[in-house]
């Protein structure tokens, strides 16, 4: 199952990047599908793909780094690009499956020139 999920994500990748469509992705995802992000917000399967749908794909270049995969978790990360719209981001998909269907995916995104300070966030809190 682990090798059949991190191919799932890989070929789910391609073909959003590849075509832009959006709906390809929609009988990946399970009927309860939740989309996580870093403030603790959560969208659903409807409103994630509602956001995806803004969001210029067919200009976007990817670089996949790793995809790794245990159990019913599969962890990518990559680097994006959209031309003109600054150095791009680095994101991190932890995705989790369920009969075969994504159930639950939590993305971290990183813009690339804010990189040297977030690896001292540290030192600008106040003591």
């Amino acid at each position: 199952m682990t090798t059949e999920n991190k191919s799932i994500v890989e070929r789910a990748l391609a073909e959003l990047i590849g075509t832009g469509d959006v709906d390809a992705l929609e009988p990946l995802l399970s009927d309860d599908f939740v989309h996580h992000t870093p403030d603790s917000t959560s969208s659903t399967k409807a409103e994630w793909l509602a956001a995806l749908r803004t969001v210029p794909l067919a200009d976007m270049r990817v670089e996949v780094h790793h995809v790794l995969a245990d159990g019913d978790h599969v962890a990518m990360y990559s680097r994006r690009w959209i031309p003109g719209a600054g150095p791009g981001i680095a994101v991190v998909d932890i995705l989790r499956f369920d009969d075969g269907r994504i159930a639950e995916a939590w993305e971290i995104i990183e813009g690339v020139s804010q990189v040297a300070a977030n690896l001292a966030w540290w030192k600008s809190a106040e003591h």
